[in-house]
């Protein structure tokens, strides 16, 4: 029930912690289950509503708030998380909050959210849970009236009011399931021993079936507690618990943080960001906007990505896919990595696994109103790697230092073979993970692809899916667990013409479907 947790981060129970790419996971049919909509508004409580990346709602919620001060709200650190680097502390775009309202989509409050501040990622040593807790600064004031935090813990078995806008179902596709009007429900603190994956800082909330909890978007949301004949915020909504039960983070602990940023005490700096304009996320691969010598500016741009990263049949072993229909939306980043111009894929121009793992697809943009809507357009090298060259994996979250350690004769993968491909050196912070095939490996001056990233090995499997080997020019197969590779893109340019297109005639063009391409006698 923790992937609960990971899929929330990334879209906020939906979408990616920190960084890394998660996997998205069936939800339980939850949503502040066992109460009932509110009949009256509470002053401190709000929608955290995001344009990045967007929730699978209209109206924007993706968690829940609490209004700590004029300027700011209290959230989970995985609500926060929803920045393209994953970053703990910087400057957010297209989040805003809506307060005070029993509807998410009119009344109360809305206020822009300029920074945020995140008590614990993923990658943290301290660990992540119990610490899932971030605050919002508002660019302006709300009139609000805050709730105070919890004087302390509250004990086993004592009350406590739940609420939120989360799932009240497990249909991601459903409207219905996505209420807009406040549910709440009163319940108590469990023992912690009764949730099965409750970690140290952590308050067990619900029934003790789990018919009364908290559900998916209900993340950040409040448990709270009377104190002085007054509500008071004791925890944040962190992920379910296998019991049906829910795990808040017990903020009573964090207090001196928290007050220490409220009041300007303690102020955590901002992360270092890495620049990575112009990647291009395409979910589960990545991709960047390329031209070469023969583009004009009134020429359709190019998207250049992986292979296997195609949708639908990846082209078959010693063939290439050319000219295919398409439909995908292709977001540019800018330097912090939140969409710079977004264009769609509309054409399947080229994509082979076979010699190289590439494919190349036509935007609906010229080359010139792309550079116009601001967006990073790369140059396609016509040269190739050669050992010892510097290269920086250019990832839609960060920026990896590689090395060529090695060109390789022939490097395979369940059943196909590319040629001359680029095994990175171990040293450095050189280690791809799941997700960021197709990006594009950059030259020093950070403008020129002159690679692309495919795979690495997981297993230390031979030449199995995800566990390429190498085959030496002798025939010798070596097979390393945790080496990446990536693959050469000169042959592209020989192959394309003005306008964007590809023609496999042309002289100088080896790709695999060339007439007489070298890449057709590297099949299996």
């Amino acid at each position: 029930m923790r992937e609960w947790i990971s899929s929330k981060a990334v879209a906020v129970l939906t979408a990616v912690v920190a960084a890394g790419a998660t996997v998205v996971t069936a939800l339980p049919a939850q949503g502040v289950v066992g109460g009932d909509e509110s009949t009256e508004a509470y002053s401190f409580m709000g929608s955290f509503q995001l344009d990045y990346p967007a929730p699978p709602r209209d109206d924007q919620h993706g968690c829940g708030v609490s209004v700590l001060a004029p300027q700011w709200v209290l959230t989970a650190s995985h609500c926060a998380g929803r920045n393209p680097t994953g970053a703990k502390v910087g400057v957010p775009q297209g989040w805003k909050v809506r307060v005070g309202s029993l509807d998410t989509d009119s009344g109360g409050e809305v206020a822009e959210v300029d920074h945020y501040y995140r008590l614990a990622t993923n990658h943290d040593e301290g660990g992540f849970w119990g610490r899932d807790v971030a605050l919002l600064h508002l660019r302006n004031p709300v009139e609000a009236e805050p709730v105070p935090i919890a004087s302390s813990t509250p004990a086993d078995n004592s009350p406590v009011r739940i609420m939120g806008w989360g799932m009240t179902c497990d249909d991601s596709t459903d409207p219905a399931c996505y209420p807009t009007r406040l549910r709440e429900a009163d319940t108590v603190v469990q023992p912690s021993s009764t949730c099965l994956s409750h970690d140290e800082g952590e308050l067990c909330v619900g029934s003790e079936d789990g018919a009364v909890a908290a559900s998916n978007m209900d993340s950040g949301g409040p448990a709270l507690v009377r104190e002085s004949g007054q509500w008071a915020v004791a925890g944040v909504v962190s992920g379910p618990d296998a019991s049906g039960k829910t795990l808040y983070t017990d903020v009573t602990r964090h207090a001196d943080w928290i007050n220490g940023i409220i009041t300007g005490t303690d102020v955590p700096a901002d992360d270092h960001i890495p620049n990575v304009e112009g990647a291009a996320d395409l979910g589960t691969c990545a991709g960047s906007v390329v031209s070469t010598p023969a583009s004009r500016p009134e020429d359709p741009a190019l998207l250049l990505t992986n292979g296997h990263c195609v949708e639908g049949e990846r082209p078959a072993p010693g063939a290439a896919l050319v000219d295919q229909p398409a439909d995908r939306e292709v977001p540019i980043a800018d330097r912090q990595g939140y969409p710079r111009t977004t264009a769609r894929a509309e054409r399947l121009v080229y994509a082979t696994m076979t010699g190289t793992d590439i494919a190349l697809y036509r935007l609906d943009k010229t080359y010139a109103q792309l550079e116009a809507e601001g967006a990073k357009v790369f140059r396609l090298a016509s040269d190739p790697v050669r050992a010892g060259d510097p290269l920086t994996l250019a990832y839609t979250s960060a920026r990896l230092s590689c090395e060529a350690d090695a060109v390789v004769p022939h490097l395979r993968e369940g059943g196909y073979q590319q040629d001359n491909s680029i095994r990175y050196a171990t040293s450095g912070d050189c280690a791809p993970w799941p997700g960021t095939s197709g990006s594009p490996l950059l030259a020093p001056d950070g403008d020129t692809v002159v690679g692309i990233h495919n795979t690495h090995n997981r297993d230390g499997e031979e030449c199995t899916d995800n566990n390429p080997c190498e085959v030496a020019s002798d025939g010798t197969v070596t097979s390393v667990r945790g080496r990446g590779y990536g693959q050469q893109v000169h042959l592209i340019a020989d192959c394309l013409t003005e306008g964007s297109v590809l023609d496999l005639s042309r002289e100088g063009c080896v790709l695999t479907g060339a007439p007489s391409g070298a890449g057709q006698e590297t099949g299996q």
